[in-house]
């Protein structure tokens, strides 16, 4: 018997079906004091979507980048892709930041705010504050190269063991790629079937467990929603600020991007905002370009037609490298500080603050509040107190989550561009 009716909805409808669901069942639980119900019996799905994304993360990432490599066939093919890459994840970062210090010099959101909240909002932080500074202080103890050591690993099972080291695994991926490549084509037969048969495999579990993404998607909500319900106040008292950010990252998702994507590809700005759609609301949800990798790169092969070639090797490359929502997010956050505490920036340290985030981007892990310790650093580096981070970590949540929006939308707009620049 036919089917009268036969329609599949779109992933991208489901996931925002589940974000409302998630959010008016987090409603519902405050005004019936449901807080505990939602901790014991929703929140748990939410945690294991996430797991089942960072699961398959560093697998498809390890194996997706040697395939790619290996796809190039030759190490000239390499060097022309890859470098190109990288410039332009550069670029584009360097633009972020510029746009960040602008809007937070423009706007001025630090200017309006109350101090007596903020010495309150210092004292409730504190030890977070303090933990992040420690932190920072020690990545500043280890010298300027220090960033070398944590490139490359001395154990590739450790680092494949934690998703904080998806730089050692990039690191391994591509040496390995670039390994093989220098022996020949006919020597490494065996290991390109092999790979391929591996990456289709993962494929397959990214499918399943994007399936699961609606729900995981709604459990995450109602958690935040009922982690949020007692720090409305926060919200009011940094506004200003909340909006600066926020109108920032909106600049760079339909703004900036789009016409990146009009003037060097051959895609159009709406095709490409309909497109990467669901894979901004997943980064949205789950505060993380790492979880958020598998289904980055089904949507930019299938939907922007970038080939798998480019695909599985700037978009694991951008995730580690490329974090233009976060260092335009730092830009506006450390001027914001800097004016609620009373420093005028001149222009040296301007121009550190650029120069900072945009060196520090490349170490930020792309997994939620991944972004403290390098914003702590950035702080200190011009002479603003550390204990500035706590103004701003009662309404980092949401941000974080909205420039994480931002960092993948970055990655599949240089992934659009390599593929219709430099390979077609």
């Amino acid at each position: 018997m036919k089917k009268i009716f036969s329609f599949k909805v779109p992933l991208y409808l489901q996931i925002m079906l589940g974000m409302f669901v998630g959010i008016l069942v987090g409603v519902i639980a405050l005004q019936i004091d449901g807080a505990s119900f939602i901790n014991s019996w929703v929140r748990p799905w939410g945690g294991i979507f996430i797991r089942l994304l960072q699961l398959i993360a560093v697998p498809l990432v390890f194996f997706s980048l040697v395939k790619g490599v290996l796809n190039l066939k030759d190490i000239k093919r390499f060097s022309k892709i890859g470098l190109k890459t990288i410039g332009i994840y550069f670029v584009t970062t360097f633009i972020a930041v510029g746009l960040g210090v602008t809007m937070g010099l423009v706007v001025k959101p630090g200017n309006l705010f109350n101090t007596e909240q903020a010495a309150t909002m210092q004292q409730e932080y504190l030890a977070v504050v303090a933990e992040k500074e420690a932190q920072a202080d020690d990545v500043v103890n280890k010298g300027p190269l220090h960033f070398l050591n944590d490139i490359i690993p001395d154990n590739f099972i450790a680092a494949a063991s934690d998703n904080k080291n998806m730089l050692q695994v990039i690191f391994f991926a591509v040496l390995f790629g670039i390994s093989a490549l220098s022996i020949g084509s006919d020597r490494i037969t065996s290991v390109v079937e092999l790979f391929d048969s591996i990456y289709d495999i993962i494929l397959k579990m990214v499918d399943y467990i994007i399936l699961f993404a609606p729900y995981g998607v709604a459990a995450l909500m109602a958690g935040l929603i009922i982690d949020f319900s007692g720090d409305i106040s926060m919200f009011t008292a940094l506004a200003v600020y909340v909006l600066t950010v926020v109108s920032s990252m909106f600049i760079l998702m339909f703004v900036f991007y789009p016409l990146l994507i009009k003037f060097f590809t051959r895609i159009s700005p709406r095709k490409f905002i309909k497109a990467i759609y669901p894979v901004q609301l997943l980064g949205f949800t789950t505060s993380s370009s790492a979880a958020t990798l598998p289904f980055t790169i089904e949507v930019t092969e299938k939907e922007l037609g970038v080939s798998n070639e480019v695909a599985s090797f700037v978009l694991p490359v951008g995730t580690t490298i490329n974090m233009d929502g976060t260092s335009c997010y730092q830009a506006i956050a450390v001027v914001f500080i800097a004016q609620v505490v009373g420093i005028d920036l001149s222009l040296t340290q301007l121009i550190t603050i650029v120069a900072m985030t945009i060196i520090s981007s490349i170490g930020t892990p792309a997994i939620p509040g991944g972004s403290y310790v390098i914003l702590t650093m950035v702080l200190s580096s011009i002479g603003i107190p550390a204990e500035g981070l706590a103004l701003i970590l009662g309404v980092d949540r949401p941000l974080d989550m909205l420039r994480t929006s931002v960092n993948v939308t970055g990655d599949a707009t240089v992934a659009a561009i390599v593929e219709h620049k430099y390979v077609n």
